[in-house]
């Protein structure tokens, strides 16, 4: 596929009903090549409906919706062989070993894509040496690796990712997180991904965006969404014995002041700042509060 400078999604009044009940209510969305967005919102939220229109799963009941260039409801083959997809829960192929199944996946996108070298896509996804393992074999982490070189398989130019993580122990997420980070800078790989863990939205995503009631409530960078809540930081430090605490609007420079004053005495500084959780929380609450919420636009740039 031809990169250019187009948009990788685009969706103008997005909406979708189910009978009486509308799930989607006007998504405005744009996304542009080799971001890593996080969709996030509790759940009934819209994010699976929104996520599914985008894959051309499920049609919508209005709108406009372009995904690199197509209307996922009218895409052909090539442009499926364009999207990857690693579902939270993937299919067993527990009597495969990984390199038999993915060159087997290989050949379905031979027609469309040149697909990625078997083994060398099992040394990126970390898997060379459980190449010839039964999958049934493998550990948690070790299948997720593979469902995403599954998903990965035909060099799409978009990801989406559901719920990558959920079991994973700390290296395993700790891993995957480094897996997801070279997809994104090796393969310009635009990544969308869905999870309830707010740490690792943060950690793996440059862009969050806040669903509730059908609609974008918040959208930006996880500091723009923690600096919309409150962008004051609480610093504390021990001086002469004592624990000291200051609020702070421009905590660097708080600090850059006390240690000048105060050159010697002071220990355990620490600044201590709103989480993406507390600025999660918070947004949603507003919002179901029936309160106004100031939806943070995310700035469009060109890649």
């Amino acid at each position: 596929m031809k990169y250019t400078n187009e948009p990788v999604i685009v969706t103008k009044n997005l909406t979708m009903r189910y009978g009486d009940k509308e799930v989607l209510d006007g998504i405005d969305l744009t996304i542009h090549r080799q971001e890593v967005v996080a969709v996030l919102g509790p759940n009934g939220a819209g994010k699976s409906t929104t996520i599914e229109i985008l894959e051309g799963f499920r049609t919508r009941s209005g709108g406009d919706v372009v995904v690199l260039g197509a209307d996922p409801a009218k895409a052909d083959e090539y442009w499926r062989s364009q999207v990857g997809v690693v579902l939270q829960n993937s299919s067993d192929h527990g009597k495969w070993r990984p390199q038999q199944l993915l060159s087997h996946m290989a050949d379905y996108y031979r027609p469309y894509v040149d697909p990625w070298p078997v083994d060398k896509l099992l040394q990126l996804v970390g898997l060379t040496d459980q190449a010839q393992q039964k999958i049934s074999t493998l550990s948690g982490g070790q299948r997720r690796r593979l469902d995403v070189a599954l998903g990965v398989i035909g060099r799409p130019p978009l990801l989406f990712l559901d719920e990558p993580t959920t079991g994973f122990d700390p290296k395993a997420r700790r891993d995957f997180h480094d897996l997801i980070h070279r997809l994104s800078d090796l393969e310009n790989t635009t990544i969308v991904l869905t999870t309830h863990d707010l740490a690792e939205a943060e950690k793996l995503a440059g862009r969050i965006i806040i669903l509730a009631g059908g609609r974008i409530i918040a959208d930006g960078s996880p500091l723009e969404l923690m600096h919309k809540v409150s962008s004051t930081a609480e610093v504390r430090w021990t001086q002469d014995g004592q624990l000291r605490i200051h609020a702070s609007q421009d905590a660097t420079e708080f600090v850059r002041r006390l240690l000048a004053e105060h050159s010697t005495g002071i220990t355990d500084l620490e600044i201590q700042r709103n989480t993406l959780e507390d600025a999660y929380l918070s947004i949603v609450e507003q919002f179901e509060d029936g309160q106004t919420v100031e939806t943070t636009k995310f700035e469009e740039h060109t890649l």
